[in-house]
């Protein structure tokens, strides 16, 4: 019985196994060993760090990479700001058939592909959209008004697209906070930002921490909704990542520009976490 459960164990191990090794970590080795190649002729290569030099001395590499990490933070923070309230409400003030009402409504956006939703958004804003038409209508512009391929825009479009992300974290942690701790907070004369310092913000942490991690990710990795709604003057650190790849064919500055992200991402998560005295292992429960 011993020997049939371990071999259970390990066929129910082996997929996961097998989509870690050969979706992750073969692939990420193979790039770590592309950027540190430089191509001497064709196909001919030699052990080189010219591509992180390439990367780290360019300044218009830099200042696309600093700028997509400050909009992803930026971006992350402002669907904290609007998923709160909203996840609030769902999870504490809303009940019985409201409660899974606003629940659907969060999830109803999502049932089409991220594409579509993006050139929703390109047909509301753009010059002869439904928005500008509105504004036209209300006597707020003259003429035809271009909302599309600025950098507002495609905050928009990346805090919509990650919205759900921090819903549903902080849905199911709000949900299992004490209903007679707020109230026995109030009762000890606590006000309603004392409460929600002390009480609610420390017990959704974990929610928080999470969904922010998740949504940073989504919105530093994301190339079509900058691509589509910022134009190309909002320089996006992927995109330049598919065109060294795709456009140029130079795989070896391409690897580079990819861990340079790798890095970056996980330094900031480890920051976050080191920020609000949590491990990864209780974040993601």
């Amino acid at each position: 019985m011993r020997n049939q459960s371990r071999i259970a164990f390990f066929l129910l191990l082996t997929p996961l196994v097998l989509w870690l090794g050969l979706l992750i970590i073969i692939p990420h080795i193979d790039m770590a060993l592309i950027s540190l190649r430089e191509r001497v002729s064709f196909g001919v290569y030699e052990p080189s760090l010219l591509q992180y030099e390439k990367a780290l001395t360019e300044p218009l590499y830099l200042r696309t990479f600093w700028r997509t990490a400050v909009m992803s933070v930026l971006a992350t923070a402002i669907t904290l700001l609007i998923a709160f309230p909203v996840a609030y409400y769902i999870a504490k003030m809303a009940k019985g058939r409201l409660q899974q009402v606003l629940f659907m409504l969060c999830l109803i956006p999502f049932y089409v592909s991220e594409l579509v939703r993006t050139f929703g958004w390109m047909i509301l804003l753009r010059e002869t959209g439904l928005v500008s038409n509105l504004l036209q209508w209300v006597g707020l512009a003259d003429q035809p008004v271009e909302l599309l391929y600025t950098d507002a825009t495609m905050m928009v479009g990346l805090v919509y697209t990650s919205m759900l992300f921090m819903v549903v974290p902080l849905v199911t942690t709000l949900e299992s906070l004490d209903d007679s701790v707020v109230e026995a907070g109030y009762d000890l004369g606590g006000t309603g930002l004392s409460v929600l310092r002390e009480i609610i913000i420390p017990h959704a942490m974990p929610g928080i921490v999470s969904g922010c991690i998740v949504v940073f990710m989504l919105s530093l990795g994301n190339y079509l909704t900058p691509t589509m709604l910022g134009g190309k003057d909002s320089l996006w650190f992927t995109e330049m990542i598919y065109n060294q790849f795709i456009v140029r064919s130079n795989w070896e500055l391409g690897a580079a520009f990819g861990f340079m992200l790798l890095v970056l991402s996980s330094v900031i998560v480890w920051g976050m976490l080191r920020v609000t005295g949590r491990t990864l292992k209780e974040t993601m429960g």
